[in-house]
């Protein structure tokens, strides 16, 4: 339901100028006619575009290789750039795609996303559920598919064009009552949502700040975390069932993991620490697929110089 970079969130909705709203229903409008092509003849066209995005975006660029060389610091830097590289195909690739989850028809979306592991989730059907969907790609495909058969809602935050923020909005809230609410609002209507039994679509894995954080390794160097997951599950009693969507040459497959029965809710650094442990296994498992163009470590202990300044 989530899966765009965040703009800083703002309460407020934002405007752009007439003609920044043209051009943005006009690439709208074109994205959406591309849409339509068969899936192998769409899928090379954003990944053509992350090729391009790799020589001429330089300060996503620099972040990534920044990213991939505090955590993966055994790579070469040929091997970062590479997978940096593909980083950005699998990126654009997925942004491309939205205009067929966000637009499509239902069928057109199971038969682009698969979905396993649904017996995980079964057994807590009508309970609190937290669904933890780290920033892998392919999430925004996961959430939609998600939506065909769970009424589940999400958090979302503003994009610098209005007109966006509500396009976005629409596209990640069109089935089975889906709802989206804005992160300046706070936990409280998530809280309401999942003592209803609606299960939260929650991606937790960004440095938002130091509000509501602690530092905890994430591949090994100290990361700002929010505690919310642990949180939510103490105060509702939420169970926790992680759900990763990977990007396959022909879609996406969507995988629901065993639920955490034994997650340490009353210990919030050792909770936390579970989280990105169990992150870190997914990205090793599909390094190229997570999100290393987020400034993940943007926010830094007290004295601790930033790495990208």
């Amino acid at each position: 339901m989530s899966g765009a970079p965040p703009a800083p969130d703002a309460g407020a909705k934002r405007r752009t100028s007439p003609f920044g709203d043209a051009l943005i229903r006009l690439a709208i409008a074109a994205l959406k006619l591309l849409a339509r092509l068969p899936y192998p003849l769409f899928r090379p066209i954003g990944e053509a575009v992350g090729s391009l995005l790799w020589v001429v975006a330089r300060p996503r660029r620099r972040v990534t290789l920044i990213n991939l060389r505090l955590c993966m610091p055994a790579l070469s830097e040929q091997e970062r750039h590479r997978l940096g590289r593909r980083h950005f195909q699998y990126f654009a690739r997925s942004f491309f795609d939205r205009f067929i989850v966000w637009f499509g028809t239902e069928q057109r979306i199971r038969q682009l996303v698969s979905l396993e592991g649904f017996e995980h989730l079964a057994p807590y059907r009508g309970k609190p559920v937290i669904l933890l969907a780290p920033h892998f790609c392919g999430i925004d495909a996961g959430g939609l598919r998600l939506q065909l058969d769970v009424e589940a809602c999400s958090m979302y935050a503003n994009q610098k064009s209005e007109l966006l923020s509500e396009v976005m909005t629409q596209g990640r809230s069109r089935f089975n009552g889906a709802r989206m609410y804005l992160r300046n609002d706070g936990l409280r209507p998530v809280i309401r949502e999942l003592r209803n039994g609606v299960p939260f679509y929650f991606l937790p894995d960004m440095d938002l700040g130091p509000r509501d954080a602690i530092f905890v390794p994430f591949f090994g160097v100290p990361a700002a975390t929010v505690t919310s997951v642990a949180r939510l599950a103490r105060i509702t009693g939420a169970v926790v069932v992680p759900v990763v969507t990977a990007m396959t040459p022909d879609g996406y497959r969507m995988r629901m993991y065993p639920a955490w029965t034994d997650y340490p809710v009353d210990d919030l650094p050792a909770a936390t620490r579970w989280m990105n442990a169990f992150i870190e296994d997914r990205v090793r498992e599909m390094p190229a697929q997570y999100l290393w163009s987020h400034k993940r470590f943007k926010t830094r202990p007290p004295g601790e110089p930033g790495f990208y300044r």
